[in-house]
């Protein structure tokens, strides 16, 4: 038995080619480094007394700018390759967050604010861009399974070391946060030296027809489905907590270790299972995923007690592991290479919207009407995402690429 869980373990992590860790080891050193974003908010109010009003109102310029970003980022990878991109990204972003720590007036944080999630999020779509152009097809999912298993490494890091340097002072979040940046750009120099930082090469170029993401009408339908799920995924940080507080009486810490849970099953069973998935249809996988994301989240008012909710936890987070990887994947086969980073900004980007209005629409809901109407609304959202996957199955074929740039 345990020969055969450390085979599936063995064949899921290998044959992925090096660049493919690299590209996920600067995603990791970055998103370690993020320790600016999960106490903006406390910054705000606490070290600059401004009020939650206001903080709201900052917060939402953040979440437009980093709208931006993310097609900034892939029309730069586009243009100038999507190495030079994050390069570029990782530096700004580090300039950006020491200056939006030294500001004090409203304005010049309002600005400050923007200008950092404008750059920082740049660095995202050209990433996925470097992972689409190195990854065979048919390892496609696993690479972008092994960038989210560096990112929710990253994150459950950054945030606890954030915490530490904030009972000292609040600016050494931002110079922790600048360094990081620095450091993960100092790895794609030297990690990357001599690589081609244009993104597709001329072979590729002349093989493919250049195609924009805003008229390829199945890959926009695909996007109001990523759209859609993410303003019910992202309720998950909005009012999840909050009914785990309210609805169900949990204490922080029983909130933290439910969370603690989502993680810990990401890091154990993605790559695994998005292995054992490989040979099924993206689309269809993607529908269950959906499903269960949203079906997680709508079983919550059938019972109470922590094991219940633990067990509604990991409904929810096995239809992430399966809907973030795929959905990636299946932008990856669907873009031109002389296009890609532009597809990938776009799909960067409608995570962006969701994180826009989502939080707003679900506390709207949950306050106004009732926290069961969010929940079962959710679920019928999950079925009807569900369906919706299955029949753009045929719109959207896969456009399979002739010509790959060498890892």
């Amino acid at each position: 038995m345990f020969r055969a869980i450390f085979n599936s373990y063995r064949e899921a992590f290998g044959g992925l080619p090096r660049p493919l860790w690299l590209l996920s080891g600067v995603t990791l050193v970055n998103r370690a480094g993020t320790m600016v974003v999960p106490f903006i908010s406390l910054y705000l109010a606490q070290d600059r007394g401004i009020s939650t009003t206001v903080v709201g109102r900052i917060l939402a310029l953040y979440g437009i700018g980093a709208m931006i970003g993310a097609y900034l980022g892939g029309w730069l990878s586009d243009r100038i390759g999507a190495l030079r991109t994050q390069k570029l990204s990782l530096v700004g972003s580090g300039f950006a967050f020491l200056v939006l720590g030294m500001q004090e007036s409203m304005l010049g944080i309002s600005i400050a604010a923007f200008v950092a999630s404008v750059i920082s999020e740049a660095y995202r779509p050209a990433a996925m861009s470097s992972m689409a152009q190195i990854a065979p097809r048919e390892l496609q999912a696993r690479a972008f399974a092994l960038l989210r298993l560096a990112v929710n490494v990253g994150q459950a890091l950054g945030p606890a070391a954030a915490g530490f340097l904030a009972l000292r002072s609040y600016m050494w979040l931002f110079v922790g946060d600048a360094a990081t940046c620095w450091l993960a750009a100092l790895i794609v120099v030297v990690g990357f030296r001599g690589s081609d930082a244009h993104g597709a090469s001329p072979a590729a170029e002349r093989a493919e027809v250049r195609r924009s993401p805003w008229r390829d009408v199945p890959f926009v339908l695909l996007m109001l489905i990523v759209v859609s799920l993410a303003a019910a995924f992202f309720q998950i940080f909005s009012t999840v907590p909050l009914y785990f507080s309210e609805g169900y009486g949990f204490r922080e810490d029983v909130i933290g270790t439910l969370f603690a849970l989502n993680a810990l099953l990401i890091v154990l069973f993605e790559m695994v299972l998005i292995h054992r998935t490989e040979k099924y249809d993206r689309l269809s996988l993607i529908g269950l995923g959906s499903f269960l994301t949203c079906a997680g989240l709508a079983l919550m008012p059938l019972g109470s007690g922590v094991l219940f909710v633990a067990l509604t936890v990991t409904v929810w987070t096995f239809g992430e592991m399966l809907t973030m990887p795929l959905m990636s994947a299946a932008v990856a086969e669907r873009a031109p290479a002389n296009s890609r980073g532009r597809y990938m900004g776009f799909f960067t980007m409608s995570f962006a919207l969701a994180f826009v209005f989502a939080p707003a629409l679900g506390t709207w809901v949950y306050a106004t009407i009732s926290p069961a109407a969010l929940w079962y609304g959710i679920g019928v959202l999950g079925v009807l995402l569900w369906v919706a996957s299955l029949a753009l199955r045929g719109p959207y074929r896969a456009i399979r690429r002739d010509s790959r740039p060498p890892a």
